[in-house]
């Protein structure tokens, strides 16, 4: 099972290119620093080289994750330990059989949704709570993971 190192770089680059949008003037961000209690000298007063570059570093991390949850072949590829060279000759005829099975953008822009519903709601939703945030700010960063999930999901199953 090989990875597309560059599928994976520009997924990475999904959350800073969504999150430009998502939390910019033309859809949430009036919303979002309302709710969330954010201000104008906040934004500001944060080291913008730093917050932009872990965060494409949390990024990449996520993106090298994707895999498992959008590519099936990912559980062949781990059954066999890992290591092509040790594995029999029937993980070599399964993939051959089943290589691109379920490669497709839709396929991982399902899973990368399904990953925003059923990951990153129930764990939002709690911080959210506990933190005493609204829904809609709960439903904002929710909204914003899925669809960026989604599409991560889509670069990584998709292209090859």
């Amino acid at each position: 099972m090989e990875f597309n190192f560059l599928a994976i770089l520009v997924a990475a680059l999904v959350p800073m290119v969504l999150g430009f949008l998502w939390y910019g003037p033309m859809l949430f961000q009036k919303a979002w620093m309302k709710e969330s209690g954010m201000t104008e000298e906040k934004m500001k007063s944060g080291n913008m080289a730093v917050i932009f570059g872990v965060s494409f570093i949390l990024a990449l991390l996520l993106a090298f994750f994707i895999p498992t949850v959008t590519n099936h072949q990912m559980g062949a590829f781990s059954l066999m330990g890992g290591d092509p060279t040790k594995a029999l000759p029937s993980y070599e005829a399964f993939m051959n059989d089943y290589k691109d099975a379920f490669r497709t953008f839709k396929h991982g822009a399902l899973h990368g949704a399904l990953v925003g519903i059923f990951f990153v709601l129930p764990i939002m939703g709690t911080n959210g709570l506990f933190e005493r945030k609204s829904w809609k700010l709960i439903f904002i960063n929710v909204g914003y993971w899925t669809l960026t999930l989604a599409v991560m999901g889509a670069i990584v199953c998709g292209w090859r």
